[in-house]
């Protein structure tokens, strides 16, 4: 029964995800993901007092370790011509 419970969870959230649920994934505390979320760290979408997070969106930002495209070093190609 409790598997039944947290899969119609799951689908009522519409692939959503909960500041307890990304608290408890990195085991940090909630106040600790509104601040990620408020600085732009996490990403979410503020809808008045709610914040919506993207199970998608957590997921490539958990597997790009939060680096955004376009972000980091940027290296240069070096081309050697042998005559």
């Amino acid at each position: 029964m409790q598997d039944t419970q947290s899969e119609t969870r799951e689908e009522r959230s519409g692939g959503r995800m909960s500041v307890p649920e990304i608290a408890g994934r990195l085991n940090i505390g909630r106040l600790t993901v509104y601040a990620m979320l408020e600085q732009g760290i996490l990403p979410g979408l503020r809808l008045g007092r709610r914040w919506i997070i993207t199970r998608h969106a957590y997921d490539q930002w958990e597997r790009t370790c939060g680096m955004r495209p376009g972000s980091g070093l940027h290296t240069t190609q070096e081309v050697k011509v042998l005559n």
